[in-house]
Protein backbone atom coordinates (compact mmCIF):
# COMPACT_ATOMS: atom_id res chain seq x y z
CA UNK A 1 0.00 0.00 0.00
CA UNK A 2 1.02 3.84 -0.82
CA UNK A 3 -1.42 5.93 -0.79
CA UNK A 4 -3.18 8.41 2.38
CA UNK A 5 -6.44 5.79 1.99
CA UNK A 6 -4.69 2.95 1.93
CA UNK A 7 -3.14 3.73 5.20
CA UNK A 8 -6.02 5.10 6.74
CA UNK A 9 -7.53 1.86 5.87
CA UNK A 10 -4.84 -0.10 7.37
CA UNK A 11 -4.45 2.65 10.89
CA UNK A 12 -8.65 2.30 11.01
CA UNK A 13 -8.19 -1.35 11.08
CA UNK A 14 -6.14 -0.71 14.24
CA UNK A 15 -8.31 1.04 16.34
CA UNK A 16 -11.44 -1.50 15.45
CA UNK A 17 -9.12 -4.30 16.79
CA UNK A 18 -7.10 -2.81 18.98
CA UNK A 19 -3.58 -3.84 17.74
CA UNK A 20 -0.98 -1.08 16.98
CA UNK A 21 0.59 -0.52 13.63
CA UNK A 22 4.06 -1.41 12.55
CA UNK A 23 4.65 0.80 9.61
CA UNK A 24 7.22 0.03 7.64
CA UNK A 25 9.04 2.90 4.56
CA UNK A 26 11.25 1.13 2.17
CA UNK A 27 12.53 0.81 -1.51
CA UNK A 28 13.06 -2.39 -3.38
CA UNK A 29 16.57 -1.23 -4.30
CA UNK A 30 17.58 -0.15 -0.75
CA UNK A 31 20.26 -2.52 0.07
CA UNK A 32 19.65 -2.18 3.91
CA UNK A 33 15.78 -2.82 3.35
CA UNK A 34 16.87 -6.11 1.47
CA UNK A 35 19.03 -7.33 4.52
CA UNK A 36 15.86 -6.67 6.92
CA UNK A 37 13.85 -8.63 4.33
CA UNK A 38 16.00 -11.38 4.05
CA UNK A 39 17.36 -11.71 7.92
CA UNK A 40 14.44 -10.86 9.98
CA UNK A 41 10.94 -10.54 8.24
CA UNK A 42 11.73 -14.09 7.31
CA UNK A 43 11.67 -15.37 10.57
CA UNK A 44 9.43 -17.70 11.83
CA UNK A 45 9.55 -15.68 15.35
CA UNK A 46 9.06 -12.49 13.74
CA UNK A 47 6.11 -13.81 11.52
CA UNK A 48 4.73 -15.03 14.98
CA UNK A 49 5.35 -11.88 16.45
CA UNK A 50 3.66 -9.94 13.48
CA UNK A 51 0.10 -10.91 14.32
CA UNK A 52 -0.29 -8.72 17.23
CA UNK A 53 -0.04 -5.72 15.11
CA UNK A 54 -1.35 -4.40 11.59
CA UNK A 55 1.44 -4.24 9.14
CA UNK A 56 1.78 -0.85 6.63
CA UNK A 57 4.09 -1.62 4.20
CA UNK A 58 4.80 2.00 1.86
CA UNK A 59 6.89 1.44 -0.77
CA UNK A 60 8.35 4.78 -1.47
CA UNK A 61 8.18 4.35 -5.14
CA UNK A 62 4.60 3.59 -5.30
CA UNK A 63 1.48 6.28 -6.17
CA UNK A 64 1.01 8.71 -3.21
CA UNK A 65 4.18 6.96 -1.10
CA UNK A 66 6.20 10.46 -1.11
CA UNK A 67 3.28 12.11 0.11
CA UNK A 68 2.98 9.93 2.95
CA UNK A 69 6.24 9.86 3.72
CA UNK A 70 5.84 13.99 4.43
CA UNK A 71 2.39 12.91 6.42
CA UNK A 72 5.02 10.65 8.73
CA UNK A 73 8.13 12.37 8.48
CA UNK A 74 9.94 9.50 7.21
CA UNK A 75 13.04 10.34 5.14
CA UNK A 76 15.77 7.67 4.40
CA UNK A 77 15.12 3.99 3.78
CA UNK A 78 14.31 1.82 6.13
CA UNK A 79 12.50 3.25 8.64
CA UNK A 80 10.51 1.35 11.35
CA UNK A 81 7.56 2.50 13.34
CA UNK A 82 5.40 1.63 15.87
CA UNK A 83 1.88 2.89 16.46
CA UNK A 84 -0.53 2.66 19.48
CA UNK A 85 -4.06 1.40 17.94
CA UNK A 86 -5.39 4.92 18.04
CA UNK A 87 -2.60 5.94 15.60
CA UNK A 88 -0.16 7.41 18.31
CA UNK A 89 3.89 7.25 17.39
CA UNK A 90 5.21 5.16 19.96
CA UNK A 91 8.45 4.55 19.03
CA UNK A 92 11.00 4.40 15.76
CA UNK A 93 12.91 1.10 15.81
CA UNK A 94 16.37 0.73 14.69
CA UNK A 95 17.10 -1.14 11.79
CA UNK A 96 20.62 -2.24 12.45
CA UNK A 97 20.97 -4.01 15.46
CA UNK A 98 20.95 -8.13 15.21
CA UNK A 99 17.38 -9.56 14.61
CA UNK A 100 17.04 -11.04 18.09
CA UNK A 101 17.91 -7.88 19.91
CA UNK A 102 15.30 -6.44 17.63
CA UNK A 103 13.08 -8.54 18.45
CA UNK A 104 13.43 -7.86 22.18
CA UNK A 105 13.01 -4.31 21.23
CA UNK A 106 9.55 -4.19 19.29
CA UNK A 107 8.33 -6.36 22.17
CA UNK A 108 8.99 -3.24 24.38
CA UNK A 109 7.54 -1.54 21.69
CA UNK A 110 4.36 -3.60 21.52
CA UNK A 111 3.92 -3.09 25.19
CA UNK A 112 4.42 0.38 26.04
CA UNK A 113 2.13 2.56 26.92
CA UNK A 114 4.13 5.90 26.64
CA UNK A 115 5.21 7.16 23.53
CA UNK A 116 9.17 8.10 23.49
CA UNK A 117 8.75 11.80 23.03
CA UNK A 118 6.39 12.21 26.30
CA UNK A 119 9.45 9.56 27.95
CA UNK A 120 11.57 12.56 27.22
CA UNK A 121 9.47 14.74 29.01
CA UNK A 122 8.72 12.65 31.97
CA UNK A 123 13.13 12.67 32.33
CA UNK A 124 13.38 16.33 32.22
CA UNK A 125 10.50 16.58 34.59
CA UNK A 126 12.57 14.51 36.98
CA UNK A 127 9.84 11.54 37.05
CA UNK A 128 10.55 8.09 37.25
CA UNK A 129 10.74 5.41 34.33
CA UNK A 130 10.25 1.94 34.41
CA UNK A 131 13.27 0.02 33.33
CA UNK A 132 11.45 -1.30 29.94
CA UNK A 133 11.05 2.67 29.04
CA UNK A 134 14.54 3.58 29.46
CA UNK A 135 15.31 0.50 26.80
CA UNK A 136 13.09 1.66 24.74
CA UNK A 137 15.01 4.83 24.63
CA UNK A 138 18.15 3.51 24.49
CA UNK A 139 16.90 1.48 21.31
CA UNK A 140 14.94 4.77 19.78
CA UNK A 141 15.91 5.10 15.95
CA UNK A 142 17.40 8.60 16.90
CA UNK A 143 19.02 8.40 12.78
CA UNK A 144 15.39 8.43 11.39
CA UNK A 145 13.70 10.88 13.95
CA UNK A 146 13.82 13.60 12.00
CA UNK A 147 14.46 15.73 14.90
CA UNK A 148 10.85 15.39 15.83
CA UNK A 149 11.72 14.48 19.70
CA UNK A 150 15.31 16.55 19.60
CA UNK A 151 17.15 18.99 17.32
CA UNK A 152 19.94 17.54 15.86
CA UNK A 153 22.46 19.62 17.24
CA UNK A 154 21.05 19.17 20.78
CA UNK A 155 21.13 15.30 20.34
CA UNK A 156 24.86 15.17 22.15
CA UNK A 157 23.89 16.79 24.62
CA UNK A 158 20.10 15.76 25.66
CA UNK A 159 21.59 12.06 25.01
CA UNK A 160 24.24 12.43 27.31
CA UNK A 161 22.19 14.29 29.87
CA UNK A 162 19.32 10.78 29.63
CA UNK A 163 22.29 8.64 29.92
CA UNK A 164 23.50 10.70 33.27
CA UNK A 165 19.68 10.34 34.77
CA UNK A 166 19.50 6.43 33.74
CA UNK A 167 19.15 4.40 37.18
CA UNK A 168 21.72 1.99 38.63
CA UNK A 169 19.38 -0.93 38.70
CA UNK A 170 20.14 -0.79 34.36
CA UNK A 171 23.74 -0.29 33.68
CA UNK A 172 23.56 -1.21 30.25
CA UNK A 173 21.09 1.25 29.69
CA UNK A 174 23.44 4.14 30.81
CA UNK A 175 26.15 2.27 28.73
CA UNK A 176 24.09 2.59 25.35
CA UNK A 177 22.88 5.92 26.10
CA UNK A 178 26.31 6.97 26.35
CA UNK A 179 27.55 5.28 23.70
CA UNK A 180 24.81 7.07 21.75
CA UNK A 181 25.68 10.26 22.90
CA UNK A 182 29.57 10.00 22.16
CA UNK A 183 28.49 9.10 18.31
CA UNK A 184 26.60 12.04 18.36
CA UNK A 185 28.88 14.70 19.24
CA UNK A 186 31.32 12.84 16.81
CA UNK A 187 29.20 12.51 13.78
CA UNK A 188 28.24 16.60 14.90
CA UNK A 189 32.02 17.85 15.06
CA UNK A 190 32.92 17.88 11.29
CA UNK A 191 36.77 18.11 11.62
CA UNK A 192 36.88 20.15 14.60
CA UNK A 193 37.49 16.91 16.86
CA UNK A 194 36.50 16.77 20.47
CA UNK A 195 37.99 19.27 23.25
CA UNK A 196 40.57 17.97 25.75
CA UNK A 197 38.11 17.12 28.57
CA UNK A 198 35.81 15.74 26.20
CA UNK A 199 38.43 13.60 24.88
CA UNK A 200 39.64 12.37 28.16
CA UNK A 201 36.21 11.42 29.33
CA UNK A 202 35.48 9.80 25.91
CA UNK A 203 38.80 7.95 25.77
CA UNK A 204 38.19 6.25 29.48
CA UNK A 205 34.81 5.62 28.21
CA UNK A 206 35.60 3.94 25.20
CA UNK A 207 38.13 2.25 26.74
CA UNK A 208 36.39 0.80 29.53
CA UNK A 209 33.56 -1.03 26.52
CA UNK A 210 36.87 -2.07 24.21
CA UNK A 211 38.56 -4.05 27.11
CA UNK A 212 34.95 -6.15 28.13
CA UNK A 213 34.07 -8.70 25.45
CA UNK A 214 30.45 -8.68 26.62
CA UNK A 215 30.41 -4.98 25.86
CA UNK A 216 31.24 -5.27 22.88
CA UNK A 217 28.77 -7.76 21.62
CA UNK A 218 26.14 -5.20 22.98
CA UNK A 219 27.16 -2.69 21.47
CA UNK A 220 28.39 -4.42 18.62
CA UNK A 221 25.98 -2.45 15.97
CA UNK A 222 27.35 0.85 17.00
CA UNK A 223 31.34 -0.51 17.50
CA UNK A 224 30.76 -1.49 13.46
CA UNK A 225 29.54 1.75 12.60
CA UNK A 226 30.94 4.17 14.38
CA UNK A 227 34.74 3.59 14.77
CA UNK A 228 36.55 5.32 12.60
CA UNK A 229 34.48 8.41 12.86
CA UNK A 230 34.66 8.28 16.89
CA UNK A 231 38.62 7.22 16.60
CA UNK A 232 39.17 10.35 14.72
CA UNK A 233 36.88 12.31 17.39
CA UNK A 234 38.85 11.32 20.09
CA UNK A 235 42.45 10.97 18.73
CA UNK A 236 44.46 13.52 17.73
CA UNK A 237 46.60 12.42 14.60
CA UNK A 238 49.67 10.60 15.43
CA UNK A 239 50.24 8.04 18.41
CA UNK A 240 46.83 8.68 20.11
CA UNK A 241 44.84 8.12 17.04
CA UNK A 242 46.79 4.97 16.37
CA UNK A 243 46.39 3.38 19.87
CA UNK A 244 43.00 3.81 20.45
CA UNK A 245 42.45 2.59 16.59
CA UNK A 246 44.29 -0.49 17.38
CA UNK A 247 41.87 -1.29 20.29
CA UNK A 248 39.23 -0.78 18.01
CA UNK A 249 40.39 -3.23 15.46
CA UNK A 250 41.31 -6.37 18.09
CA UNK A 251 37.81 -5.29 19.25
CA UNK A 252 35.69 -6.15 15.83
CA UNK A 253 38.29 -9.13 15.68
CA UNK A 254 36.96 -10.27 18.60
CA UNK A 255 33.63 -10.23 17.13
CA UNK A 256 33.82 -11.30 14.26
CA UNK A 257 35.42 -14.44 15.49
CA UNK A 258 32.75 -15.10 18.40
CA UNK A 259 29.83 -13.44 17.52
CA UNK A 260 26.87 -14.74 15.24
CA UNK A 261 27.15 -11.51 13.10
CA UNK A 262 25.00 -11.46 9.18
CA UNK A 263 26.87 -11.20 6.79
CA UNK A 264 25.97 -8.13 5.86
CA UNK A 265 27.30 -6.84 9.44
CA UNK A 266 30.90 -9.33 8.60
CA UNK A 267 31.20 -7.13 5.68
CA UNK A 268 30.35 -3.51 7.76
CA UNK A 269 33.12 -4.94 10.28
CA UNK A 270 35.67 -5.60 7.70
CA UNK A 271 34.56 -1.99 5.80
CA UNK A 272 35.74 -0.69 9.63
CA UNK A 273 38.57 -2.67 9.78
CA UNK A 274 40.12 -1.11 6.39
CA UNK A 275 39.48 2.24 7.76
CA UNK A 276 41.08 1.66 10.83
CA UNK A 277 43.93 -0.17 9.54
CA UNK A 278 45.06 3.14 7.50
CA UNK A 279 45.01 5.18 11.02
CA UNK A 280 47.09 2.58 12.19
CA UNK A 281 49.33 2.64 9.63
CA UNK A 282 49.31 6.06 8.74
CA UNK A 283 48.59 6.35 5.40
CA UNK A 284 45.76 7.19 2.82
CA UNK A 285 45.49 3.94 1.20
CA UNK A 286 45.91 0.09 2.70
CA UNK A 287 49.02 -1.48 2.94
CA UNK A 288 49.81 -3.90 0.25
CA UNK A 289 50.52 -6.03 2.91
CA UNK A 290 46.81 -5.87 4.04
CA UNK A 291 44.99 -6.64 0.73
CA UNK A 292 45.10 -10.39 0.45
CA UNK A 293 43.09 -10.83 4.08
CA UNK A 294 40.49 -8.00 2.29
CA UNK A 295 40.08 -10.34 -0.98
CA UNK A 296 40.01 -13.78 1.01
CA UNK A 297 37.22 -12.33 3.47
CA UNK A 298 35.18 -10.72 1.10
CA UNK A 299 35.48 -13.61 -1.47
CA UNK A 300 34.03 -16.34 1.26
CA UNK A 301 31.19 -13.83 2.42
CA UNK A 302 30.18 -12.82 -1.07
CA UNK A 303 30.09 -16.64 -1.99
CA UNK A 304 28.24 -18.17 1.48
CA UNK A 305 25.47 -15.22 0.69
CA UNK A 306 22.39 -17.47 -1.28
CA UNK A 307 19.42 -15.36 -0.91
CA UNK A 308 18.66 -12.80 -3.07
CA UNK A 309 17.64 -9.90 -1.04
CA UNK A 310 20.36 -10.51 0.82
CA UNK A 311 23.31 -10.43 -1.54
CA UNK A 312 21.75 -6.87 -2.78
CA UNK A 313 22.71 -5.79 0.55
CA UNK A 314 26.37 -7.75 0.89
CA UNK A 315 27.35 -7.23 -3.01
CA UNK A 316 27.31 -3.63 -2.54
CA UNK A 317 28.70 -3.52 0.46
CA UNK A 318 31.78 -6.00 -0.42
CA UNK A 319 32.49 -4.09 -3.53
CA UNK A 320 32.50 -0.55 -1.50
CA UNK A 321 35.37 -2.71 0.79
CA UNK A 322 37.17 -3.42 -2.29
CA UNK A 323 37.23 -0.41 -3.66
CA UNK A 324 38.44 0.88 0.07
CA UNK A 325 40.76 -1.28 0.22
CA UNK A 326 42.28 0.04 -3.21
CA UNK A 327 41.09 -3.26 -5.18
CA UNK A 328 39.17 -1.21 -7.82
CA UNK A 329 39.71 -4.16 -10.52
CA UNK A 330 38.34 -6.61 -8.41
CA UNK A 331 35.31 -4.47 -6.59
CA UNK A 332 34.64 -3.73 -10.48
CA UNK A 333 34.33 -7.31 -11.54
CA UNK A 334 32.51 -8.15 -8.43
CA UNK A 335 29.49 -5.94 -9.27
CA UNK A 336 29.45 -6.36 -12.85
CA UNK A 337 29.50 -10.57 -12.20
CA UNK A 338 26.49 -9.20 -10.20
CA UNK A 339 24.24 -7.38 -12.38
CA UNK A 340 22.36 -10.25 -14.46
CA UNK A 341 21.06 -11.58 -10.88
CA UNK A 342 20.72 -8.54 -8.55
CA UNK A 343 17.06 -7.38 -7.07
CA UNK A 344 18.26 -3.91 -7.93
CA UNK A 345 21.09 -3.98 -11.08
CA UNK A 346 21.03 -0.29 -11.33
CA UNK A 347 22.09 0.03 -7.99
CA UNK A 348 24.57 -1.79 -8.36
CA UNK A 349 25.55 0.49 -11.61
CA UNK A 350 25.92 3.65 -9.21
CA UNK A 351 29.02 1.56 -7.58
CA UNK A 352 30.52 1.13 -11.29
CA UNK A 353 30.17 4.98 -11.46
CA UNK A 354 31.65 5.44 -8.16
CA UNK A 355 34.60 3.50 -8.54
CA UNK A 356 35.18 4.94 -11.99
CA UNK A 357 35.18 8.83 -10.20
CA UNK A 358 37.72 7.64 -8.12
CA UNK A 359 40.01 6.39 -10.62
CA UNK A 360 39.56 9.79 -11.71
CA UNK A 361 37.76 8.17 -15.14
CA UNK A 362 35.23 10.82 -15.94
CA UNK A 363 33.81 9.55 -18.95
CA UNK A 364 33.17 6.01 -17.63
CA UNK A 365 31.88 7.51 -14.24
CA UNK A 366 29.27 9.41 -16.43
CA UNK A 367 28.26 6.74 -18.29
CA UNK A 368 27.62 4.61 -15.53
CA UNK A 369 25.53 7.16 -13.74
CA UNK A 370 23.93 7.67 -16.95
CA UNK A 371 22.93 3.88 -17.44
CA UNK A 372 22.17 3.05 -14.00
CA UNK A 373 19.30 6.62 -14.18
CA UNK A 374 18.16 4.76 -17.20
CA UNK A 375 17.70 1.33 -15.86
CA UNK A 376 16.61 2.14 -12.59
CA UNK A 377 12.84 1.55 -11.82
CA UNK A 378 9.39 3.66 -9.53
CA UNK A 379 8.79 6.81 -9.98
CA UNK A 380 10.82 8.29 -6.86
CA UNK A 381 14.03 6.60 -7.39
CA UNK A 382 14.01 7.67 -11.10
CA UNK A 383 13.95 11.21 -10.03
CA UNK A 384 16.47 10.51 -7.50
CA UNK A 385 18.95 8.61 -10.02
CA UNK A 386 17.54 11.54 -12.60
CA UNK A 387 18.92 14.48 -10.41
CA UNK A 388 22.01 12.83 -9.67
CA UNK A 389 23.14 12.00 -13.03
CA UNK A 390 22.82 15.86 -13.75
CA UNK A 391 24.37 16.73 -10.43
CA UNK A 392 27.51 14.41 -11.45
CA UNK A 393 27.32 15.86 -15.49
CA UNK A 394 27.85 19.39 -13.68
CA UNK A 395 30.64 18.16 -11.20
CA UNK A 396 32.45 16.66 -14.18
CA UNK A 397 31.69 17.71 -17.63
CA UNK A 398 30.64 21.20 -16.83
CA UNK A 399 31.34 22.66 -20.20
CA UNK A 400 29.21 19.78 -21.93
CA UNK A 401 26.35 22.12 -21.84
CA UNK A 402 24.43 19.97 -24.05
CA UNK A 403 24.15 17.24 -22.40
CA UNK A 404 23.60 19.14 -19.26
CA UNK A 405 20.46 20.62 -20.70
CA UNK A 406 19.30 17.56 -22.22
CA UNK A 407 19.46 15.24 -19.21
CA UNK A 408 17.67 17.76 -16.84
CA UNK A 409 14.88 18.20 -19.48
CA UNK A 410 14.65 14.37 -19.52
CA UNK A 411 14.18 14.34 -16.06
CA UNK A 412 11.68 17.28 -15.84
CA UNK A 413 9.99 15.79 -18.87
CA UNK A 414 9.45 12.61 -17.08
CA UNK A 415 7.85 14.20 -13.43
CA UNK A 416 4.10 13.23 -13.91
CA UNK A 417 1.71 16.10 -13.26
CA UNK A 418 0.35 14.94 -10.30
CA UNK A 419 0.50 16.75 -6.75
CA UNK A 420 2.03 14.12 -5.07
CA UNK A 421 5.04 13.76 -7.51
CA UNK A 422 6.56 16.88 -5.00
CA UNK A 423 6.60 15.83 -2.29
CA UNK A 424 9.37 14.47 0.35
CA UNK A 425 12.13 12.79 -1.71
CA UNK A 426 11.23 14.11 -4.93
CA UNK A 427 11.03 17.55 -3.72
CA UNK A 428 14.69 17.14 -2.74
CA UNK A 429 16.26 15.73 -5.24
CA UNK A 430 14.46 18.13 -7.59
CA UNK A 431 15.54 21.21 -5.01
CA UNK A 432 19.45 20.09 -5.27
CA UNK A 433 19.73 19.75 -9.12
CA UNK A 434 17.87 23.32 -9.18
CA UNK A 435 20.32 24.81 -6.78
CA UNK A 436 23.24 23.20 -9.22
CA UNK A 437 21.81 24.77 -12.19
CA UNK A 438 21.73 27.63 -10.69
CA UNK A 439 25.05 27.88 -9.84
CA UNK A 440 26.36 26.29 -13.00
CA UNK A 441 24.91 29.03 -15.22
CA UNK A 442 26.48 32.36 -13.36
CA UNK A 443 26.72 34.95 -15.76
CA UNK A 444 27.21 32.93 -19.48
CA UNK A 445 24.54 33.61 -21.31
CA UNK A 446 23.66 30.72 -22.95
CA UNK A 447 23.96 28.63 -19.46
CA UNK A 448 21.77 31.10 -18.14
CA UNK A 449 19.03 30.85 -21.10
CA UNK A 450 19.06 27.03 -20.89
CA UNK A 451 18.31 26.94 -17.27
CA UNK A 452 15.49 29.63 -17.83
CA UNK A 453 14.48 26.72 -20.51
CA UNK A 454 14.18 24.27 -18.17
CA UNK A 455 12.56 26.44 -16.03
CA UNK A 456 9.60 27.21 -18.12
CA UNK A 457 9.40 23.72 -18.70
CA UNK A 458 9.32 22.45 -15.23
CA UNK A 459 6.24 25.83 -14.94
CA UNK A 460 4.45 24.31 -17.20
CA UNK A 461 4.11 20.59 -15.18
CA UNK A 462 3.72 22.83 -12.25
CA UNK A 463 0.79 24.50 -14.15
CA UNK A 464 -1.04 21.23 -14.16
CA UNK A 465 -1.94 20.87 -10.91
CA UNK A 466 -4.45 21.60 -8.51
CA UNK A 467 -4.29 25.63 -8.21
CA UNK A 468 -4.95 25.05 -4.23
CA UNK A 469 -2.82 21.89 -3.65
CA UNK A 470 0.23 21.81 -1.86
CA UNK A 471 1.89 19.34 -4.29
CA UNK A 472 1.55 22.81 -6.34
CA UNK A 473 3.38 25.28 -4.58
CA UNK A 474 6.28 22.51 -3.71
CA UNK A 475 6.44 22.41 -7.29
CA UNK A 476 6.40 25.96 -8.07
CA UNK A 477 9.18 26.29 -5.21
CA UNK A 478 11.83 24.03 -7.16
CA UNK A 479 13.31 26.91 -8.60
CA UNK A 480 12.85 29.47 -6.14
CA UNK A 481 16.49 30.32 -4.81
CA UNK A 482 14.98 30.62 -1.44
CA UNK A 483 13.61 27.36 -1.30
CA UNK A 484 17.15 25.56 -2.56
Amino acid sequence: MSSDAEVDKAFDLGRRSGKPIFLYWGAVWCPPCNQVKATLFSRADFVERSRAFVPVYVDGDKPGAQKVAARFKVQGYPTMILFKADGTEVTRLPGEVDPQRYLLTLTAGLDAQVPAKELLQRVSAKQALTPEQWRLLAFYSWETDEQQTIPAPDLPKRLDELATAVPADVPQVRERLRFKALSAAAEGAGSTGATAPEREAGRKFVDQILSDSEACARMADMLIAQGETIVKYLAPAGAARQLLASKWDSALAGLSAKMALSKADQVDALDARVGLWKMIDGTDTLAAARQPQVLTEIAALVAATKDRYERQAVVPAAAHVLASAGLFEQSDGLLKAELPRAVAPYYHMLGLAGNAKKRNDAKSALDWYEQAWRKSEGPATRIQWGTGYVGQLLELAPQDASRIKTAASAVIAQLEPKAETFYERNQRSLQRMALKLDKWHGSDANRVAAVDQLRRQLAATCARLPAKDAGRANCEAVFSKTAS
